[in-house]
């Protein structure tokens, strides 16, 4: 597979572009991923299809929260490592503040501000949005009957509860094995360090997330499975129901879900907690990015390397296509008590997928639309 030299992308685009993804990228790390598609791969032509699954593929391979890196992995591609920072840090500025706000407004009130019409008007649009990019992505991740096998083999996998990392990180090394027909070293395991203690001071906030911004591999759900147990039972820092509410405000809120880290980080230790959260969970993202990048070249040098990245890339598409179906059983559910706005709700997906496939319609535009109707929906849920 050979990859183009990327155009000549200026600052201020790639910043234009990820400040308004930070803010309009609701729906989890898949949906992050597909929406970047849409305006990086099919609306600016500024990589490749083949090129952007590589990063994708690239970040299953190293920790951290997917589609973050995946953004400093484009900035770094287009613009090197001032790129990748200045992609990097757009990308979650806008959520950290976001979500620093409603950790502010829930401490204060004890109450998260309720966003269930504005969200249950854009989750059928998030749909169409990545069932769009797996159709577009598909022709240049299953190249060949081996390759739709292990797609086949990681969509079982999956449904059989395996995470979605270790089925995309199967798929590879499985297909990576039929290529050159041999064994592969064994890879020792990581381990978190525990220790106990109490409501905790900003340095001990940020080496805890920054332990973890090391060792996570996956996404944001992901990280909510590494810090229940620490947090809530081992640290006593939060409560069952704080560490509940800070992950719903991390969820609520567009752009990386791993900004629950922002909301932990100002309940233990207030402002200073917030920043030494955020910083720590997301620096290793930015080093370990910057470093492996070059070698992705390298790596489709590579036969063994090339393969794996082939195989990954199978496996994302089986993550998109699993992703869709488990998004579009929440998404299409009615309103409250309204029964008729469950086909509203599916109209919504068909419109804007017929919007993104044939008309190209900007995916910025269609989540918009979609939060508009659902507070529309809920105007008239209330009047009833």
């Amino acid at each position: 597979m050979t990859q183009t030299d990327p155009p000549r992308v200026t600052y201020s685009e790639l910043a234009r572009l990820f400040l308004r993804l930070s803010l309009t990228a609701f729906g989890g790390p898949v949906a992050h991923i597909a929406l970047a598609q849409d305006e990086i791969v099919t609306r600016r032509k500024w990589l490749t299809h083949e090129h952007y699954l590589d990063l994708i593929a690239a970040t299953n391979l190293i920790p951290g929260p997917n589609s973050t890196e995946v953004m400093i992995h484009v900035g770094y591609t287009l613009r090197g490592i001032p790129g990748a920072i200045l992609t990097g840090a757009c990308f979650i500025l806008p959520t950290f503040f976001l979500t620093l706000a409603l950790a502010i407004l829930y401490v204060g009130s004890g109450t998260i501000p309720a966003v269930e019409a504005l969200l249950w008007g854009i989750k059928p649009v998030i749909v169409a949005v990545i069932a769009n990019a797996g159709v577009r992505l598909a022709p240049s991740a299953l190249k060949s009957p081996l390759l739709w096998a292990m797609f086949v083999l990681a969509v079982a996998t999956i449904l059989l509860g395996v995470p979605e990392v270790i089925a995309m990180l199967g798929a590879g090394l499985i297909y990576a094995l039929f290529q050159i027909r041999r064994k592969l070293p064994i890879i020792g395991a990581l381990f978190l360090m525990e220790t106990t203690g109490t409501r905790a001071s900003a340095f001990e906030v940020f080496f805890y997330f920054l332990k973890i911004g090391s060792v996570l591999f996956g996404s944001g759900y992901v990280l909510i499975a590494y810090i229940q147990q620490d947090l809530v039972n081992t640290f006593k820092w939060l409560s069952a129901r704080e560490l509940l509410d800070a992950i719903a405000i991390g969820q609520i809120t567009p752009g990386p879900g791993s900004t629950t880290a922002t909301v932990v980080g100002y309940i233990v230790a207030g402002l200073p907690g917030a920043f030494a959260a955020t910083f720590g969970i997301f620096l290793p993202s930015f080093i370990l990015v910057i470093l492996t990048a070059p070698l992705i070249p390298k790596m489709r040098r590579s036969r063994f390397m090339s393969a794996l990245l082939d195989g990954v890339n199978a496996g994302v598409i089986a993550a998109l296509l699993i992703t869709v179906v488990n998004l579009a059983e929440q998404a299409l559910q009615p309103f409250e008590s309204l029964a008729v706005t469950s086909v509203i709700a599916v109209l919504l997906a068909l419109l804007a997928l017929l919007a993104l496939v044939r008309f190209r319609v900007n995916a910025t535009w269609l989540i918009i639309a979609g939060g508009a109707v659902g507070l529309v929906v809920q105007l008239i849920a209330v009047s009833h």
